[in-house]
């Protein structure tokens, strides 16, 4: 049996996009869990995924304040099909992460975390994979918007693609 994953990070909805884009919502129906790596911004986001997903795990981040550091961690660490799965918004600049994390989450196969809004997948000399799914509503200097999307089973992590979002147009 096989876990379908959406992996969001940085969302900031409403101040960088009114909603999420329809083909994340799509992917949204399609996932077992949603992963979600901080900074939502408005709780009414947590609210809707909290009631469109099977199952959500996420994280507060460096934007959320009030109910959203209250109804979430700041570090999620779950197990899926085997996988031992560990959410963060934060890791610290991109210069010696993979050292840094495999030092402090020496427990886990796999680390998701946002904040640069630029994706991200390595893998460290421990074995932990790191990944940022970027985001799906601001791009920052990255070419396009992003999401991932993987499969856990066997106590593998499988599959992981990086979806790229086609840039909205003008009317």
């Amino acid at each position: 049996m096989e876990t379908r994953l959406l992996v969001l990070a940085d969302t900031h909805v409403p101040r960088r996009a009114r909603d999420l884009p329809e083909q994340v919502w799509d992917e949204v129906a399609r996932a077992d869990v949603v992963v979600h790596a901080g900074d939502w911004v408005d709780e009414r986001l947590l609210d809707e995924l909290e009631s469109r997903a099977r199952r959500l795990v996420g994280v507060h981040g460096n934007n959320d304040h009030g109910n959203l550091r209250d109804r979430l961690p700041e570090v999620a660490r779950v197990e899926i099909q085997g996988v031992r799965l560990g959410v963060v918004h934060e890791t610290g600049p991109a210069k010696g992460r993979e050292q840094r994390c495999g030092g402090l989450y020496p427990d886990l196969d796999v680390l998701v975390f946002g904040h640069s809004h630029i994706p991200w997948d390595t893998t460290t000399d421990t074995g932990l994979r790191l990944l940022n799914p970027g985001s799906p509503t601001d791009r920052r200097r990255q070419p396009h918007c992003t999401y991932m999307t993987a499969t856990a089973g066997g106590g593998q992590l499988r599959d992981v693609t990086l979806h790229r979002l086609p840039r909205p147009t003008r009317a």
